[in-house]
């Protein structure tokens, strides 16, 4: 068996760091597979990069052209919606030739076009399609948050401010979607349960085959107790550790300020529990000052590119909290209790495949600040044991658990 993972970049955001782990878990697995890459930033030679420079930038460039000419010239969400109108034709590239699985992933932004895709079903390729977001089963948008249009053929896209409104852009790429998943059989992977739904409610995934796989997370790097002693890791010593991070602190998506709410509403009703505890952030925030409003103990670290102190934060901290308001599979989460914490966060997105709520976690009530800090309390007050948070995701995450459900669809598709 040979598979080519595709995907726009082997490093950069999310989507690239879990298919390159893939690709590795498979290779280690004795599948050989290789990676490619519209933008390649590693040394990795299992890893090749296509198109040139200039070609990259001018099929960039369009896209985001035409959205902006079918979105009124409007800035505001110009990267929250994606056409797959230009791209690099792969079907011809010798790795692809000699493959009999082709694993795409998130090959938006000038990669591949819709056309491309069906060269490679022309070249005989069987086609295995993971999705990190929306994007499959709606007209343009990754995130389609309250929006309910994919259920129908979209149009009135609220992303888009053209005033065209029905026969806007996201009707024409729905159009252009239908047609292709008609001609071309494709096996599309939601990484959590909560996307496999959205997929039986879209206009254009209902019928299709669908196979709930999870990213793969490095859960052998995350120990339960710190590889250091707690006097040289940046927080508090003797405190219970309230851990909150993320690329981007103050993402809109990361809804820090339903995090800041609900420590708030701990500290003014409970300060007795607030001066035992710490909320340690890390990650990048471009305006520090919007946590100078909490009332209770913190630190921000900033950005931390150390992955063992990560791990070592994970390992000292009772909680890892999340108030973003829509995960795909949210990976501190998994990261996190592979640590030993005990997760509280919302529940829009993958979270019921990574816990079981009241039970090795908390899942608050959507954009209710009062259920954040009820979460926290009541992780505060559970001694659940670090081992069992650890082997609960190492069983469903591990590189090795995922590559195996891999390989098993794999062998299925081929033997059709």
């Amino acid at each position: 068996m040979k598979v080519v993972i595709v995907n726009n970049s082997d490093s950069l955001g999310g989507a690239a760091i879990v298919s390159r782990r893939l690709m590795h878990a498979l290779r280690d697995a004795g599948v050989d597979t290789r990676m490619l890459v519209l933008n390649k930033s590693t040394d990795d030679p299992a890893v090749a990069q296509y198109c040139g420079k200039t070609r990259r930038f001018i099929d960039f460039a369009l896209e985001r052209l035409r959205i902006m000419a079918g979105n009124g010239f409007n800035r505001r969400d110009l990267f929250k919606v994606s056409l797959a109108d230009t791209g690099c034709d792969i079907s011809r590239h010798p790795w692809i030739r000699e493959a009999d699985i082709v694993a795409l992933n998130w090959i938006n932004q000038g990669m591949l076009s819709l056309a491309n895709i069906k060269r490679l079903h022309r070249a005989g390729k069987k086609i295995v399609w993971t999705m990190h977001d929306m994007w499959c089963l709606t007209g343009v948008c990754h995130h389609a948050h309250r929006c309910t249009r994919y259920t129908d053929r979209c149009g009135h896209c609220p992303y888009l401010h053209d005033g065209r409104r029905d026969r806007d852009l996201s009707r024409t790429v729905w159009k252009r979607k239908s047609r292709l998943y008609a001609s071309v059989p494709i096996h599309f992977v939601p990484v959590s349960n909560w996307l496999a739904g959205k997929c039986r409610e879209s206009s254009l995934l209902q019928s299709a085959d669908v196979t709930v796989i999870p990213n793969a997370f490095p859960t052998a790097d995350f120990n339960v107790t710190p590889s250091r002693p707690g006097d040289k890791l940046p927080v508090t010593p003797g405190r219970n550790i309230i851990l909150m991070g993320a690329a981007r602190l103050d993402d809109p998506i990361k809804g820090l300020d339903y995090a800041i709410d609900a420590l708030n509403i701990i500290a003014r009703a409970h300060p007795e529990v607030a001066a035992e505890c710490e909320a340690v952030f890390f990650g990048a925030i471009r305006n520090p000052q919007l946590l100078e409003r909490l009332e209770f103990p913190y630190r921000h670290l900033g950005m931390i590119t150390d992955s063992r102190l990560v791990s070592d934060l994970y390992a000292a901290s009772r909680i890892i909290l999340s108030t973003s308001l829509y995960e795909t599979l949210p990976g501190t989460l998994i990261e996190g209790m592979a640590g030993g914490c005990i997760p509280v966060s919302f529940a829009q997105g993958g979270q019921a495949d990574i816990f079981t709520h009241l039970d090795t976690g908390y899942m608050a009530q959507y954009k209710s600040p009062q259920s954040v800090a009820e979460g926290i309390l009541w992780a505060l007050k559970h001694d659940i044991t670090r081992n069992r948070l650890h082997d609960e995701v190492v069983t469903r995450f591990s590189a090795e658990a995922v590559a195996r459900r891999y390989i098993a669809l794999f062998n299925r598709i081929l033997q059709h």
